[in-house]
């Protein structure tokens, strides 16, 4: 969906630019650096011959859904060509950054941009900017938008839309968990191809879909303000030293999880020299 690809995008780049990255943290990358790695350019492809090309198919077919329902195919072209350009450009800015926290000792921040990314897109998708993401995912038509009930979200699950999803599911989720995978293997070669990849699902479709899901309950239950203090406290237990799931997750991908301020430090100083 338009509204959701460009978190999906820098949260696809920000989850590569880490597993590429996974044991190279020697020196601080600039981004002609980051860009110039081999990593970059399958990223490149990924983005341009996958992922963009994705977006494209389904505002075409379906125009009302990709748009959760605000547009039609009257859209102007221009916005259609920032569309398609922006999921490729966010990619690569996402692979960018997490590359550059990564090479400066900050691996568990550039895990928290691939996390973050993959929440944006979730939270539009479940929630949406009204409350109606979810009715607006789970309707195949603009007219069954207008009349959504549960039955209307199980009508979608075969519709064209649906069909759509998962044919293009078949080639871009292997590619992508598979280069993940290979590339966090690099780095950390004592995990396992299944462990890990079950481990990175598990994440992008249960742990991070479960944080949506919270977070738009507290919106719901105590009003926008309210909702973004529950999340942002929900996620700092996440976080927390020692025990936080989200921490003990990116440890358990082969990344030291250190004190992120005392790294930062010997690179100010160097900085300031």
């Amino acid at each position: 969906m338009v509204q959701v690809d460009v978190f999906w995008s820098y949260g696809i780049g920000a989850g590569l630019g880490l597993a590429s990255a996974a044991g190279t943290a020697k020196k601080r990358e600039s981004v002609k650096e980051a860009l110039s790695t081999p990593f970059a350019f399958q990223v490149l492809l990924f983005l341009a011959i996958v992922f963009a090309p994705s977006g494209f198919v389904l505002l075409w077919n379906f125009p009302s859904w990709e748009t959760m329902h605000v547009g039609t195919r009257d859209l102007p072209g221009w916005l259609v060509a920032i569309f398609g350009v922006t999921n490729i450009t966010q990619g690569l800015l996402g692979f960018v950054v997490a590359r550059h926290l990564t090479s400066t000792n900050r691996a568990f921040s550039a895990y928290l941009h691939w996390v973050g990314g993959y929440f944006g897109m979730f939270f539009i998708l479940v929630h949406g900017w009204d409350g109606s993401g979810y009715q607006r995912f789970l309707s195949p038509t603009r007219e069954a938008l207008d009349g959504w009930t549960w039955a209307t979200g199980q009508a979608w699950l075969t519709s064209d839309v649906a069909f759509t999803l998962e044919a293009m599911g078949v080639v871009l989720i292997p590619w992508l968990i598979g280069m993940t995978v290979a590339w966090l293997r690099i780095g950390a070669p004592r995990l396992s191809r299944i462990g890990a990849g079950a481990s990175v699902l598990a994440l992008l479709i249960l742990g991070v879909p479960a944080l949506a899901i919270a977070s738009s309950l507290m919106v719901r239950a105590g009003g926008p303000i309210a909702g973004t203090i529950g999340t942002l406290v929900l996620f700092a237990a996440l976080c927390a030293p020692k025990y936080g799931l989200l921490r003990k997750h990116c440890e358990s991908l082969g990344f030291v999880v250190a004190n992120e301020s005392a790294a930062v430090a010997p690179l100010t100083a160097e900085r300031a020299s």
